[in-house]
C-alpha cells in the first residue's frame, strides 16, 4: 500500500489524518479503495459527495435516469442547469469539482443481472441507493454471486434504514432481510413523498458504514439493522441472521 501523500492530499485529509482511528494507514485505504453507487439520486447524491470529498480514489455510479426539476428538493448534488441531463453525467462533473483527486467513472444504464455481473467484480464494495425492490435484489444478488460488501440505504417519508450486508463472510444478504420483497411493490419517492434532509442524514450514515468498512474499523462485524424515525427522532437496531430458507447459496456465491 502506498503511505506517500503529496502535500495537496495531506492538507486536503489532514482532519483525517489527525484522527488515530483513520490516520495515515486508513486514508491510504481510501485513496486505493474502488466503490460502486447504484443510484444518483436521493441517497445517492449526499453519499457520492461524501465519498469523493474524503477520498475514496475511485467511485463508480450506475443510474439510467435524468435529472428532473422534482429531484432538486432532495438531490443535492444537482442544479437548474442540469435539468435534462444524464444523472451520471451530472454527477461526474460535480465530483470531479469536489475533488478531482478522484477517479470517477460513470454508467448511464439500468442495474440489471446482466450490466451488475460486468460491472460489480471491478470494485471492491457496492452501495445501493434505490428506490424499488427488483433493484435491490438485483444489486444484493449480484453482491453474493460476486462476493462483495453491500451498503444498503432506503427512505420513505420521515424515516430511514440502513444495513451493511456481507455475504463473502457467511453473513444474511438483502433477501434475507426481505424474503417476500419479490411480490412486493415498495412505493417510491413520487408516490409516497419523502422529507428531503432525511435522505441527506441516510446518504451520509451510508457513506460512514463505507469508510468503516474500507478503513477496517472494530466494533460492527455482525449485520445489524438500523431503523431511523425523524418524527420520533429515535435511531433504532437489531441484529440480523442469515435466513436457512433463502434462494441465494452464500457459501457459493450462486443462486440456488
Amino acid at each position: 500500500m502506498d503511505m506517500n501523500f503529496s502535500d495537496r492530499e495531506l492538507e486536503r485529509y489532514s482532519r483525517h489524518i489527525l484522527l488515530p482511528q483513520v490516520g495515515a494507514t486508513g486514508q491510504a485505504r481510501l485513496r486505493e479503495a474502488a466503490v460502486l453507487v447504484i443510484g444518483a439520486g436521493g441517497l445517492g447524491a449526499p453519499l457520492l459527495q461524501q465519498l469523493a470529498a474524503s477520498g475514496v480514489g475511485h467511485i463508480g455510479l450506475v443510474d439510467h435516469d435524468r435529472v428532473d426539476l422534482s429531484n432538486l428538493q432532495r438531490q443535492v448534488l444537482y442544479g437548474m442547469d442540469d435539468i435534462g441531463c444524464l444523472k451520471v453525467e451530472a454527477a461526474a462533473a460535480r465530483l470531479r469539482a469536489i475533488n478531482p483527486l478522484v477517479d470517477i467513472r460513470p454508467y448511464a444504464l439500468r442495474a440489471t443481472d446482466m450490466t451488475l455481473d460486468e460491472i460489480v467484480p471491478q470494485y471492491d464494495l457496492v452501495c445501493d441507493g434505490t428506490d424499488n425492490f427488483a433493484t435491490r435484489l438485483a444489486v444484493s444478488d449480484a453482491c453474493v454471486r460476486h462476493g462483495r460488501s453491500l451498503v444498503s440505504g432506503a427512505v420513505q417519508g420521515f424515516s430511514g434504514q440502513l444495513a451493511v450486508f456481507r455475504p463473502q463472510n457467511g453473513g444474511p444478504c438483502y433477501r434475507c432481510l426481505f424474503p417476500e420483497a419479490a411480490r412486493t411493490a415498495a412505493p417510491n419517492c413520487g408516490d409516497a413523498g419523502v422529507l428531503g434532509a432525511a435522505t441527506g442524514v441516510m446518504g451520509s450514515l451510508m457513506a460512514v458504514e463505507v469508510m468503516r468498512e474500507i478503513i477496517g474499523l472494530e466494533g460492527r462485524d455482525e449485520t445489524r439493522v438500523c431503523m431511523w424515525d425523524a418524527l420520533a427522532g429515535t435511531l433504532q437496531s437489531f441484529v440480523l441472521h442469515r435466513d436457512p430458507a433463502c434462494t441465494i447459496h452464500h457459501e457459493k456465491g450462486v443462486l440456488a
